[in-house]
C-alpha cells in the first residue's frame, strides 16, 4: 500500500470502530506499521493529530444518537468512548459552540459530515518529520492576462467561482489556445480568508471586457508544492501544509501582495496535476532543500 492508501484505509477503519477503545498503537497495528512512523504519517497527510482528528469523528456520530433520542446523553459518552460524561460535553461544546443538552433541548440539527477526503500530494522526511513535498526556487516573472475576481476561501463556493471564470475566459479566448494557466490570489488583508484573484494565461489575450486585466507578475522566490486531482481546498489543506513545511524547513514567509499561485499545465483541464507556489524569504539555509 502506497500512503494515501494506508490513510484512506485508516479513516475507514476509524470510522467503523468508533464505539471501540481507538490508540495510535491500535491503530498503527492494523497497518503492520510503526506508531512512531504512522503518526507522522497521518499528522503529514490529516493535518491535525490521530486522537484530535479520533476525538472529531467521535463527536460527528453522536449528532445522530442526539438527534434520535433513543440514547441519553450519558450512554451515548460511554457508547463512543468518552471516558466520562463531562468529557463528552466538554470536547462537544468546544466543537459545535453548545452543549449537547442544548442541541437536544433546542431540537435543532447540525449536520453530520462525511469522511474526509484524502488530498493527493508527494511526501518527504527532513531531519524524521514528514512534510509535503516542496521545492525552493525562483517563480520567474510572466504577464498573465485574464479576468479578475474575488474569492472567499472561507465558504464552499470559491472552487465553484473559479471553474466559472475559467469558463467564461475559455469562451473569450481563441479556441485553438493551449497551455498552461495560473489562478493568482493577492492583496489578502491579516487575518482574512478574502482574496482577489486573476484566472489568466500567458498570453496577450487583448479582450475588452469589464474585469479583464493584464498583470506582469514579479520574479518571486517560493516553495513550490505538487498537488493531484481537483481544485484543491486551499484554506484547510495547504494552511496546514504550509504551516508545517515553514516549521520543519526553518524558513520564513515573504511579506508580498501576492500570497499564493496555483499554477494548471493545461487550460483545458483543471481536474490535472497542478502547483502550489507561496513566496518565502531567500535563506542560506534553501541549499539544504534544493
Amino acid at each position: 500500500m502506497d500512503h494515501y492508501e494506508v490513510i484512506e484505509r485508516a479513516l475507514i477503519h476509524i470510522e467503523n470502530n468508533l464505539d471501540q477503545p481507538l490508540s495510535l498503537e491500535s491503530v498503527a497495528n492494523s497497518f503492520n506499521m510503526s506508531k512512531y512512523y504512522f503518526h507522522r504519517l497521518f499528522s503529514a497527510m490529516m493535518g491535525c493529530s490521530l486522537n484530535h482528528y479520533i476525538r472529531s469523528r467521535r463527536l460527528n456520530a453522536s449528532l445522530q444518537f442526539i438527534h434520535t433520542g433513543h440514547l441519553s446523553l450519558t450512554d451515548i459518552a460511554y457508547q463512543l468512548n468518552f471516558g466520562t460524561p463531562s468529557s463528552f460535553t466538554r470536547a462537544f461544546k468546544d466543537q459545535y459552540g453548545m452543549a449537547p443538552s442544548t442541541l437536544r433541548v433546542k431540537n435543532s440539527t447540525i449536520s453530520q459530515t462525511p469522511i474526509p477526503s484524502v488530498v493527493r500530494r508527494p511526501i518527504k522526511n527532513i531531519n524524521g518529520d514528514i512534510v509535503t513535498d516542496f521545492t525552493l526556487m525562483d517563480f520567474e516573472s510572466i504577464r498573465v492576462c485574464g479576468i479578475a475576481f474575488e474569492v472567499d476561501l472561507a465558504t464552499d463556493d470559491y472552487k465553484t467561482k473559479i471553474r466559472s471564470h475559467s469558463h467564461k475566459l475559455l469562451h473569450d479566448i481563441d479556441k485553438t489556445v493551449h497551455g498552461p494557466c495560473y489562478v493568482i490570489y493577492s492583496n489578502c488583508q491579516p487575518d482574512s480568508t478574502q482574496f482577489k484573484v486573476l484566472f489568466g494565461i500567458p498570453y496577450d489575450i487583448q479582450i475588452h471586457k469589464p474585469f479583464y486585466f493584464t498583470v506582469d507578475v514579479p520574479q518571486l522566490f517560493c516553495a513550490k508544492f505538487k498537488y493531484f486531482g481537483d481544485l484543491l481546498d486551499i484554506g484547510d489543506v495547504l494552511k496546514t501544509d504550509y504551516a508545517r513545511f515553514l516549521k520543519i524547513s526553518k524558513q520564513e514567509t515573504e511579506h508580498s501582495h501576492i500570497e499564493l499561485i496555483q499554477a494548471f499545465d493545461d487550460i483545458h483541464n483543471l481536474e490535472s496535476t497542478y502547483h502550489i507556489y507561496a513566496p518565502v524569504k531567500k535563506l542560506p539555509i534553501d541549499s539544504d532543500y534544493e
